[in-house]
């Protein structure tokens, strides 16, 4: 395998190119179990109706792990939002339409997204009574298990030069409520500054899944508190400033 066709970098991995394949490089301190986990929830969607590129290897590429892929021929839908602005407002209605149809499939062995929701929301520095809150409103909270991507973003969807949309990045895949994975997709879009495509998003997704958007806004304390443990100081403190102004019921 040639590790020369650099096509994207990310926070501790980079992504390469080699013909046909897709080749994730992770770092030498990466978390393994992490590397493994991520190869197998993309293994697992595989066996649902979903396009995705199939998994052809995990593998060790001087002494970093490395996890293998088909490569799609595309472009993302962020790099077709960015090209065609006047564009944006139909991209945004085709990725609710895709997230639509990942929250359709099942996928009983994914982890359950509450589990990993509490463990997250324990792990914050937030104080005890803020985190009990915060503990008790996920409890609450309608249990699903639906498919949920955990990052689903316009970079996260290839769209193949027949039109096909290709989903990546499965890393944070689990099963449960589909109103907590479009909060997380909402607050992406806020964390990447764009708050004018967060509201289109969220008023789309509303619409297109007969969900209230008061419903949606319930799960975003929760989910921006749980998404709060990893990133830099500015997403952190972007993402607390959701958890410290709601307030609970």
């Amino acid at each position: 395998m040639k590790l020369e066709n650099v096509i994207a970098t990310r926070k501790h991995k980079t992504i390469y190119r080699d013909n046909d394949k897709t080749i994730k490089v992770f770092d030498a301190d990466y978390s393994k179990a992490d590397i493994l986990n991520e190869a197998l929830n993309q293994a697992r969607i595989e066996e649902t109706a979903l396009n995705i590129p199939k998994i052809l290897g995990v593998d060790m590429i001087d002494g970093k792990w490395a996890i293998i892929t088909e490569h799609i021929e595309g472009k993302t839908l962020a790099q077709l939002m960015e090209e065609n602005p006047d564009k944006k407002d139909e991209y945004l209605e085709q990725l609710v339409d895709i997230q639509l149809t990942i929250h359709a499939q099942k996928c009983p062995l994914l982890n359950k997204l509450k589990d990993k929701m509490n463990r997250k929301i324990s792990a914050t520095d937030l104080d005890a009574t803020t985190r009990y809150e915060l503990h008790t409103r996920l409890e609450g909270m309608p249990k699903h298990n639906k498919v949920c991507h955990g990052d689903f973003n316009p970079s996260n969807v290839i769209i193949a030069k027949d039109g096909t949309p290709y989903i990546i990045d499965w890393a944070h895949a689990t099963q449960g409520n589909a109103s907590a994975d479009a909060a997380r997709t909402y607050l992406l879009f806020c964390l990447a500054g764009d708050e004018e495509a967060a509201k289109k998003y969220l008023e789309l997704f509303c619409k297109k899944s007969d969900t209230a958007k008061q419903y949606v806004q319930k799960w975003m304390p929760i989910v921006a508190a749980s998404q709060s443990v990893k990133g830099n100081s500015h997403e952190r403190e972007f993402l607390l400033s959701w958890v410290n102004v709601v307030d609970y019921e």
